[in-house]
């Protein structure tokens, strides 16, 4: 589904965030992102739907090289559902509002038909009591849920997630990740990056450990975290396990 080859991405001259990366991420995929802060997890995943140029390399999505000056990148990304740290939810519409409002404004549903399915994605998650309610009034749980909602009106194949839990309060991780449980159960193509161990362990079937702005050792999460070769790997999971 997204081949990535030789993916450089410098932010200062001389000063490489990322340094190479090479991956394919194959349809029904469930990638975990992990490392040290600094080590180019995020800048790797937002230049997936080119949230970020890259500075060299490339990046084809079935097939077709996103990183090329004529391709049409709205398309791509109404392909690639993404989920921030911080909801960037809109706050002066309704949760329902949220969520049906990009699907119309790109003509892809009607707003009959984008209400109807928004209700249906909130039934899902057990939020369509919200629907009438602003993002003010919500946990930062119930935010980011519906962030992960408004994401999959779009019909998306592969879903990023940039450390959709790290401004949650302990108590709502849960919630979100029970979410994103459900949505590998699904069979959702998704790459993650994130700092809960457990849950790259339950639900990953690829872990990739990047330091210094390359991936230093990859695997299943049986392998990388029962077995690390790198010294590095081993190094950061001591610290954090």
């Amino acid at each position: 589904m997204i081949e990535v080859k030789d993916l450089r991405k410098s932010f200062v001259e001389n000063v490489p965030v990322l340094n190479g990366v090479d991956y394919t991420i194959h349809d029904g995929n469930r990638i975990v992102v992990i490392g040290p802060s600094g080590s180019g997890k995020s800048t790797f995943l937002r230049c997936l739907n080119m949230l970020e140029q890259p500075t060299s390399g490339q990046i084809l999505v079935d097939g077709v090289d996103i990183t090329a000056r004529n391709v049409n990148l709205n398309q791509v990304r109404q392909q690639m559902g993404m989920v921030f740290q911080h909801f960037n939810l809109f706050p002066h519409f309704t949760v329902l509002k949220n969520i049906w409002f990009a699907p119309v404004q790109l003509k892809l549903q009607t707003q009959e038909e984008a209400i109807q399915n928004a209700m249906n994605l909130l039934k899902r998650v057990g939020l369509d009591d919200k629907a009438d309610a602003y993002p003010s009034t919500l946990s930062g749980g119930q935010k980011q849920r519906i962030a992960i909602v408004r994401a999959l009106a779009m019909n998306p194949k592969v879903m990023l997630f940039d450390e959709p839990t790290s401004a949650l309060d302990p108590e709502m991780v849960g919630e979100v990740l029970d979410l994103m449980r459900q949505l590998a159960d699904d069979g959702m193509t998704m790459v993650i990056v994130t700092h809960e161990m457990g849950f790259a362990r339950e639900v990953a079937n690829r872990v990739i450990f990047m330091d210094e702005g390359k991936i230093a050792e990859e695997g299943t999460p049986e392998e990388l975290f029962g077995n690390p070769q790198n010294p590095r790997t081993q190094q950061f999971l001591q610290s954090v396990l």
